[in-house]
């Protein structure tokens, strides 16, 4: 491409007024910053959502052959005859499944809801239905009716899915820069602890029996009142303050108390940065993101990044690990026992990730988990098909599983969550949050529905899928997806600007790259600021005309 003499390119100039305005040593983000009380106590109410969904996830596994047997009796003193075996499977597919269809749909208004009611007070709403749900579930054994877990289900679906959208947006808007990444990982820690939770709580020996599975699935409301009490203390996101209500004093009064300190203004500044290129503070619609050519390099990322975690299989191994350990040779009490192992691992190793989330950064850890999953989802497969002919294979593939579920922890468990709030700004990550959990909560419906055939009909085989989809996303993710770690949101969002100015390479004439600055040149109309830091538009500074025409095409 050529270019006149004594000229920039766009990029260039892009790439000049991005060293101006992200001086490292003017960035917050540079600074350490205090763990505070009350950022603790904010994180902790956060966290608690995240808590509920992986609860809501793990306690249905346990007590399986427990409500497949009241929903025989229950069918048996109805109509005088119970449930065929393969009508059974697919009621239970679906009573598992329909868990993913509410979480569909509340982490599709996940957004909205976010932006109508705030993080902190759409969670505190959220709560009211998370009561709801667990009522209807425990009240079902009672009132004799299993449609009611159905109901439960889909009902506490909805109430996990608006939390897979606002606990992910709520914990990085209240983090500094510097240790974002390892607080961003707490919402994967809630979950696995909550997952681990419901396994320990379904032991036979706890709740795990036929008088008491009920109140198994109906204690989903312990964290709902905790959190009710929590959150009354806790702040608001100061971004959401700032650029969404434009209250400046909030948004100052929230970052006081969570930094433990007045000394804010570089955070502010920052705040402010990106609220002014955000424009009017409006919030891009979902229809604007899929059409807006600066963010659908970002998009594209999030929903891909999206499918590796759910498409990797793990869902299979949550869902139903204690048949997947039955068919490996362990009784049936013993493999309710080696369930909680999985919970264990992943409530380990996600901590492990917290201190490696901001060292070695959000690429490298996917890449490791991605990796490590496709390797061990090829001895599994080895291991499940030679147990009938080799002594000691069928045992084998416990510990392989548990190897599985270790990458699984390190890279994809967490950071599809935590990197979907990094890749936009204030304006597009209510939208971005909306499509990336339907598409994580669409995708978990279909391999949860849709294991148990794949397990009847490829048996040992059942891995092999996934594996093949891991290694599409190992290379998916070495390619496109860049290291975000230690960034502002605005420098992140201005790598995607970058990427559209590429494209749009037009020669400027050094003479106004001082404009860059909003000086005037002589005998020149004024040029104004790019939108720096702006989610909206692509970077640019190109004339009226020009962006007419553009305007036109798009």
């Amino acid at each position: 491409m050529s270019e006149t003499p004594g000229s920039l390119t766009q990029t260039e100039e892009a790439n000049s007024f991005h060293t101006l305005r992200m001086d490292p040593g003017d960035s917050s983000a540079e600074k350490k910053s205090q763990v505070t009380g009350r950022l603790v106590l904010t994180i902790l109410g956060a966290a608690m959502g995240s808590f509920q969904f992986g609860y809501n996830v793990g306690v249905i596994n346990a007590p399986e052959s427990l409500i497949k047997e009241f929903m025989n009796k229950t069918e048996h003193r109805r109509h005088g005859s119970g449930i065929s075996e393969e009508s059974m499977r697919n009621l239970w597919a679906l009573t598992v499944a329909i868990f993913s269809v509410g979480g569909c749909f509340g982490g599709f208004m996940a957004g909205w809801w976010a932006t109508k009611l705030g993080r902190k007070r759409g969670s505190q709403a959220n709560v009211i239905i998370g009561v709801l749900a667990a009522v209807l579930m425990f009240v079902s054994r009672r009132a004799g009716s299993y449609e009611m877990i159905t109901v439960g289900r889909v009902v506490v679906g909805f109430h996990a899915g608006l939390y897979t959208g606002i606990s992910p947006m709520y914990l990085s808007e209240i983090s500094p820069a510097n240790i974002r990444g390892g607080i961003g990982v707490l919402h994967q820690l809630a979950i696995v602890t909550g997952i681990l939770i419901s396994q320990i709580l379904g032991f036979p020996d706890l709740l795990g029996t036929e008088d008491s599975w009920d109140i198994l699935l109906g204690l989903v409301v312990v964290p709902c009142v905790v959190q009710a009490i929590i959150l009354p203390f806790c702040p608001e996101s100061p971004r959401y303050l700032l650029i969404t209500k434009q209250d400046e004093k909030s948004c100052r009064q929230a970052l006081s108390l969570l930094r433990g300190s007045h000394d804010i203004e570089d955070e502010v500044e920052e705040i402010r940065q990106e609220m002014t290129s955000c424009g009017t503070g409006s919030c891009i619609s979902i229809l604007q993101l899929l059409r807006s050519p600066t963010l659908r390099t970002p998009m594209l990322i999030g929903v891909v990044m999206q499918l590796s975690q759910q498409l990797s299989g793990i869902n299979g191994v949550f869902y139903y690990s204690t048949s997947l350990f039955e068919d490996a040779g362990l009784s049936q009490s013993t493999a309710k026992y080696t369930t909680s192992a999985v919970g264990g691992v992943m409530v380990v190793m996600t901590m492990i990730t917290i201190p490696l989330m901001d060292r070695l950064g959000r690429r490298t850890l996917h890449l490791s988990g991605l990796g490590g999953m496709a390797f061990f989802s090829v001895l599994i497969t080895v291991a499940l098909a030679l147990k009938d002919q080799v002594p000691g294979f069928d045992v084998t593939s416990i510990p392989l599983m548990l190897l599985y579920v270790v990458f699984f922890a390190l890279g994809p468990g967490s950071i599809p969550w935590l990197i979907v709030s990094e890749l936009f700004s204030q304006d597009a990550r209510p939208s971005a949050m909306s499509l990336c959990v339907l598409v994580n909560w669409l995708s978990s419906f279909i391999v949860g529905f849709i294991f148990p055939t794949m397990q009847a009909s490829l048996k040992d085989y059942t891995f092999l899928p996934f594996t093949f989809l891991l290694v599409l996303f190992f290379i998916f993710t070495f390619y496109k997806v860049p290291e975000t770690k230690g960034k502002t949101f605005e420098q992140v969002s201005a790598m995607w600007r970058e990427d559209v100015a590429v494209t749009h390479v037009k020669p400027i004439p050094r003479n106004k790259v001082s404009d860059l600055r909003g000086a005037k040149v002589k005998g020149e109309q004024e040029v104004k600021n790019p939108k720096y830091g702006s989610t909206n538009e692509a970077f640019t500074t190109e004339t009226d005309e020009t962006k007419k025409e553009e305007n036109m095409k798009f």
